[in-house]
């Protein structure tokens, strides 16, 4: 199996004993911004930056990226529009998409992936593909070069994981907490266990997402996971008015905060 671009530079990062920090932004929010969002995430020290294609009906993510997806939707982001734009900002690390079959299926497993690829993003993250159902995508991303990063749900039992992260690619994504993605005022007791499950039978990347709204709970995960994966935290500040600049400062706070604990 040839390691890909995402999961070389994330191993490489954790090998220096560097805490990872994803961030997510929702592409099409801000309007015009967004693009120098991503770019402002990465100089702020974002290891690599998940991109959320806007869909209609987004299963897995609660009302606050909802909201800013809606909102992209609204000022005519098309998927193929979104990837248009990401090809044009100049980043420096790795970007992965987030959005839902559906949009992949339509436009084609082998289309979609060089759209991708074609774009500069290295890796895509489908979450409501399971991984019974994953194959014949997985396979036209493996041929381009596009990471399958595959999700493991608190749900899952023991002996399901080992056949998660084998299949996973780029980093192992552990979900936090049963439920939609959103702000939580404490760490999910499951988020620290889900880490802890995913350790016990990997060693690629295992980042957790769902759930982690502050510097505080990033560094708490980082005691047992690689890395933490922050959205819903970064979409309120747009939405609130704060503006991406808030955003940015916001990232850059996480990264401090990720940076003391490695040490």
């Amino acid at each position: 199996m040839t390691v890909g671009t995402l999961e070389t530079a994330l191993r490489a990062k954790r090998d220096e004993g560097r805490k990872l920090l994803v961030p997510y932004v929702t592409a099409g929010f801000p309007v015009d911004e967004w693009p120098r969002l991503i770019e402002g995430l990465g100089a702020a020290g974002a290891d690599a930056i998940e991109i959320g294609l806007p869909f209609s009906d987004p299963v897995m993510d609660g009302p606050t990226i909802q909201e800013a997806s809606t909102r992209a939707l609204g000022a005519g982001i098309t998927p193929v529009a979104a990837l248009e734009q990401v090809a044009k900002v100049d980043v420096g690390v790795p970007l992965v998409a987030m959005t839902y079959y559906n949009i992949c299926f339509k436009m084609g497993h082998r289309r979609f992936a060089n759209a991708l690829l074609d774009s500069g993003i290295c890796a895509a993250i489908l979450p409501d593909l399971p991984l019974e159902e994953v194959g014949p995508w997985a396979k036209a991303a493996d041929h381009v070069g596009v990471e399958t990063v595959l999700l493991a749900a608190p749900t899952a039992p023991d002996e399901r994981l080992p056949a998660i992260v084998e299949r996973a690619r780029g980093f192992v994504y552990g979900v936090g907490l049963v439920g939609t993605t959103g702000e939580r005022s404490e760490l999910a007791s499951t988020a620290v266990e889900m880490a802890r499950r995913l350790k016990a039978v990997t060693d690629k990347p295992v980042i957790i997402g769902v759930g982690v709204s502050s510097p505080e709970q990033a560094v708490e995960l980082v005691d047992v996971a690689d890395g933490v994966v922050v959205g819903s935290a970064i979409i309120r500040r747009l939405l609130d008015g704060g503006g991406i600049d808030d955003a940015i400062a916001f990232v850059a706070d996480l990264r401090a905060a990720l940076d003391r604990a490695a040490h």
